[in-house]
């Protein structure tokens, strides 16, 4: 009998499960271990120390337990901190998340293209690299939203969210005349996977239309290419829910559509 792969998702809370949506449907032969690191979440409160510290041990202990053939961070923060710490400290492959500023600069008409993410992966070397090496003449405006994952968490529980409070966060990445569309901005980065939680929000309380690019596919892709060939004669393999914190997730209902349509332990 052939085993299908085992594919070790982890983010710090449950934004990760939109980059999990595109990682199934790209691989349904394999079993999903999705771990929200909810007793440390929010990351974007905590140093880089910290996050390092916390991150690097937990991903042995989370190999050790479930053997998987690869892991994605998935979560910009701590992709942008510990991805050549874990590389570094163990074989197995690890796909990360991290914002997608090539891509963006890339298609951007109006050469302004923002970056939307929490303060701690805006403020860090490797994203203002990034924009040194990709911004190919794009102006790049880097937001960083405090509550933004909290709300989109807390829209996931099925909790009311205003449109005040979201809109709060994403006004400062709108840059430019709103009766220009010649020289406004023309595309948002989402560098935090909890942000297209609320995509369809996004949209709606935007001052003008904008592309909003999610690095979701293209990490989908990635993983599908380290594992190679799909495993045959398996149409759809388990999937596991684990909280750090322990807590029971009580959202099978809400979970089933990000696993694929998978019934979750």
């Amino acid at each position: 009998m052939t085993n299908s792969p085992t594919i070790l998702v982890f983010d710090s809370g449950l934004g990760g499960l939109t980059v999990l949506r595109e990682v199934v449907a790209a691989r349904p032969d394999a079993h999903y271990v999705y771990v929200a690191d909810d007793a440390f979440f929010p990351y974007g409160h905590h140093s880089e120390d910290e996050i390092i510290a916390r991150v690097v041990p937990l991903m042995g202990e989370l190999i050790g337990t479930h053997d998987p053939d690869l892991a994605v961070i998935a979560c910009n923060t701590a992709s942008t901190l510990v991805l050549s710490h874990l590389r570094a400290a163990y074989s197995l492959p690890f796909v990360g998340t991290v914002p997608a500023i090539k891509p963006a600069c890339a298609q951007s008409k109006t050469r302004r293209v923002s970056v939307l993410g929490t303060k701690g992966t805006v403020k860090r070397e490797y994203t203002k690299a990034l924009i040194r090496d990709f911004a190919q003449g794009c102006e790049v405006t880097l937001v960083g939203s405090p509550d933004l994952a909290s709300l989109a968490e807390a829209a996931l529980r099925g909790e009311p969210i205003s449109d005040r409070d979201i809109l709060a966060e994403l006004a400062p990445c709108f840059v430019g005349d709103a009766g220009d569309a010649s020289t406004r901005t023309d595309t948002v980065v989402l560098a935090c996977t909890h942000y297209p939680l609320l995509l369809d929000r996004l949209k709606q309380l935007a001052p003008w239309p904008v592309a909003w690019i999610d690095p979701a596919p293209a990490i989908a892709r990635r993983v599908s290419d380290l594992l190679g060939a799909a495993t045959s004669g398996i149409v759809q393999s388990g999937a596991e829910m684990i909280f750090t914190s322990n807590r029971i997730h009580g959202l099978s209902a809400t979970l089933t559509p990000f696993f694929g349509g998978r019934a979750v332990a």
